[in-house]
This record gives C-alpha cells, sequence and structure tokens, in this order.
C-alpha cells in the first residue's frame, strides 16, 4: 500500500465531491460569496490531490525528503485551506478565513519542495536520488 496514493485519491474524490455539491446541491441555498469559496476550495483541492497523486505515482517510496515535505505540505494545506472555506461557506465563523492563509502557505511550501528536489537532480520512480 502506498499511503501518499490513497490520500491523494481520497483528496481528488472529495475535490470532486465537493464541486458537484457546489454546483447542485448549494447553489441556491447559500449565498454568492459563499458560494464562491466553496467553489474555489473545491477547485484547490481538485489541482492539488492530482498533485499528489503525480508525486505518489513517479517517485518510489522510500521517497526523498524534500519529496516528503512536499506530499506533506500538499495534504495539510488542502486540509487548512479548503476545509477553512467550505467551513465559513456552510456558516462557519469567519475568523476561519484568517486560518485559509496558512493552507495556502502550506501549498506553496509544497510547490517549492518539488522544484527544490527537482533542482537537487531529483529522479523519478527510483526514490533514488538527492533531495
Amino acid at each position: 500500500m502506498d499511503p501518499a496514493l490513497v490520500v491523494g485519491g481520497l483528496l481528488g474524490l472529495l475535490g470532486v465531491g465537493a464541486g458537484a455539491m457546489g454546483a447542485h446541491a448549494l447553489r441556491g441555498r447559500i449565498d454568492d460569496k459563499a458560494l464562491g469559496w466553496w467553489e474555489t476550495a473545491a477547485h484547490y483541492a481538485q489541482v492539488h490531490a492530482v498533485l499528489v497523486v503525480a508525486i505518489a505515482l513517479m517517485i518510489a517510496a522510500p521517497r526523498p525528503r524534500l519529496v516528503r515535505v512536499a506530499l506533506v505540505s500538499l495534504v495539510v494545506g488542502i486540509v487548512i485551506f479548503a476545509g477553512t472555506l467550505d467551513a465559513m461557506a456552510l456558516g462557519g465563523p469567519r475568523w476561519l478565513g484568517a486560518v485559509t492563509p496558512l493552507g495556502g502557505t502550506c501549498l506553496l511550501v509544497g510547490w517549492l519542495a518539488i522544484a527544490l528536489h527537482g533542482l537537487r537532480g531529483g529522479t523519478s520512480r527510483t526514490g533514488a536520488g538527492p533531495g
């Protein structure tokens, strides 16, 4: 079992489900601003779930440190970013908006870790190489 692949697949599933829920179940039930938050959360979750799956497929375990940093940062980022936006869209406290950028920062760290792994000559599918 590859936990990164399982988590990436589940995040993708949740992202698609959230997108469908926003398009069908929530439209007309929440205001346009809240629906915008929901759609943004679903979009970011889907995009970054694909990235998590791609990393899991390209870099075999045991994964180099920077790849592990990327995977953890992306998963934490999706949960915080999408989770806070979804919570606010469904009526959660607006102060969650102050937490949302922490999720975005985690997503940025994930992308940066991938870039640094590449700059250090990281290899694909073998799990070998620097980083």
